[in-house]
């Protein structure tokens, strides 16, 4: 189980200073200055913890000639929170777990025979939010954990199984399987995926 950018969101939540940060973007966007001197601190303070709270994904950036703005990636946020709480209070009654074990083996088996040719090739991505996530989830289990993949990389990867690998990307960062920075992309923890055994 990989449990490191969940362990480093933690790490950037422990800070009094940054968390000050965080709440004054709860209330929306804001520049370094002004984050500045409400904190009652050096511009040059606020970019060192904006880093680190960016470096985890909790923050957005964006530049407006010589200013930087600032604003909460809503996002990530809640899904790290999520991750955590699954991670601490995950528990489901030992004969539950195992008979849904089989149903969720039964639909993901079905689902995979239908869209996957017998060579391996997606046919298409599915529709349905359901079928697209374990499309998705079977995609991206080929991949190598804690590897870094170049954007090039990731094509290819893509192109082995479908030709439209700018959809499927878009796809595996829209549904949490992967993060994406500088054009580097890398496998999130599988507690931060889409789940889609909590569909319907």
């Amino acid at each position: 189980m990989q449990l490191d950018k969940v362990v480093n969101f933690h790490k950037a939540l422990a800070d009094a200073t940054r968390l000050k940060l965080l709440v004054l973007l709860g209330e929306g966007e804001r520049n370094g200055q002004e984050l500045a001197e409400k904190l009652g601190v050096t511009p040059a303070t606020i970019t060192f913890h904006a880093t680190k709270l960016r470096d985890a994904a909790l923050i957005n950036e964006r530049r407006d000639k010589n200013t930087i703005y600032f604003s909460l990636n809503n996002y990530f946020m809640k899904s790290y929170f999520e991750a955590t709480e699954d991670l601490i209070y995950r528990s489901v009654d030992k004969g539950e777990s195992k008979m849904l074990d089989e149903d969720y083996g039964r639909t993901r088996d079905s689902v995979l025979r239908n869209f996957f040719t017998a060579e391996g090739k997606l046919k298409s991505l599915p529709a349905q939010l359901k079928k697209k996530l374990i499309v998705l989830e079977y995609l991206v289990s080929k991949l190598e954990k804690g590897r870094q993949y170049s954007e090039k990389e990731l094509n290819e990867f893509i192109k082995a199984y479908h030709e439209d690998f700018a959809t499927i990307r878009r796809e595996f960062i829209m549904h949490q399987f992967m993060y994406r920075e500088r054009e580097v992309y890398e496998l999130n923890p599988t507690e931060l995926w889409a789940r889609w055994e909590q569909l319907s």
